[in-house]
């Protein structure tokens, strides 16, 4: 009897295998031909199928409605606010940055780097104080580069164009026929932005030798050090290094694309600082983030100048 029950149990064991890896092949199966639709996109524009179809066959890539979900309902529930508009908020410095152990830590790390700021700000114009500022900000000197997958973010933002896919997901239910039509539109725009995004990161992956499915960013795509979308990475990455690639989260690299990208954007020693301001507006479209680069960046320099370099 014993026997009996044993292979009984064996079988149900067995039985029970059987189905649950026929439910994950036909999963895998399901989330491949999800991406169809992006695969052949990508495909069309010149990336190679082959590759193409490996990154979307990865079993670490799935694809995310909420990323994109978060977005439209938060630009939805801005839109449908029925709070009157009181006077402005005005923009501040984020004090949090001003605290004296960072600005030691942002002093230590200028003293570190002081040879390659003399090179960078020789080259680009750009002073080395600024360029710790915007590290220290940005990814607290290139410790925070961010937890999230930038090949899924942006992935997952451009098939969404299919806005069916995240409909589910929008929150307020008050929507009229017409908002509807705007909120669609707002997310093909969207899905878009992520899809040109998509399409450069894969050229910055393949700069660099790298599996696009292992870079790290912030939870929109941002990537490297400097937290350069991957069309900035394209446009203004620089190789600090002389190693023939452009790598973000190399320290040098991303303080020459830094200093590439503040340069170009019309960065000059002798700008009041209202113009100073304008410059640092395009890194973060923020009054407040300008504002906090220009304190830290001073706070750096009166440290310098208090102990001698």
């Amino acid at each position: 009897m014993n026997i009996i029950r044993m292979k009984r149990a064996a079988f149900v064991v067995a039985l029970a295998a059987v189905f649950f890896c026929s439910m994950f092949n036909l999963a895998v199966a399901e989330e491949q031909e999800l991406w169809q639709p992006l695969v052949k996109q990508l495909v069309d524009d010149g990336f190679d199928q082959a590759h193409m179809t490996y990154l979307f066959s990865s079993p670490d890539l799935e694809f995310s409605p909420k990323i994109m979900a978060r977005k439209m309902n938060s630009l939805l529930n801005i839109k449908l606010s029925t709070k009157k508009a009181g006077p402005p908020k005005q923009p501040e410095v984020m004090v949090r940055y001003l605290n004296p152990i960072l600005i030691a830590g942002a002093y230590a790390f200028y003293r570190e780097n002081r040879a390659e700021f003399a090179v960078i700000e020789e080259r680009y114009g750009v002073p080395g104080e600024l360029l710790t500022a915007l590290l220290l900000v940005e990814t607290r000197l290139g410790m925070n580069v961010g937890d999230s997958n930038a090949f899924t973010i942006l992935a997952s933002m451009a098939l969404s164009r299919d806005f069916s896919l995240i409909k589910s997901r929008i929150t307020r239910t008050d929507v009229s026929d017409d908002i509807m039509k705007w909120l669609i539109k707002r997310t093909e725009q969207k899905a878009s932005w992520a899809y040109t995004e998509l399409k450069a990161l894969l050229l910055y992956a393949k700069g660099n030798d790298q599996n696009p499915l292992s870079i790290p960013s912030s939870m929109y795509g941002a990537i490297g050090q400097c937290q350069f979308m991957p069309t900035s990475a394209e446009h203004y990455g620089r190789d600090g290094t002389g190693d023939g690639r452009v790598d973000l989260f190399e320290t040098r690299d991303a303080l020459h694309s830094m200093a590439n990208f503040i340069a170009e954007h019309g960065w000059k020693n002798s700008l009041s600082p209202e113009g100073k301001h304008k410059v640092l507006y395009r890194y973060n479209h923020s009054d407040s983030y300008a504002m906090t680069i220009l304190s830290v960046a001073d706070k750096i320099s009166k440290t310098k100048d208090l102990f001698g370099g």
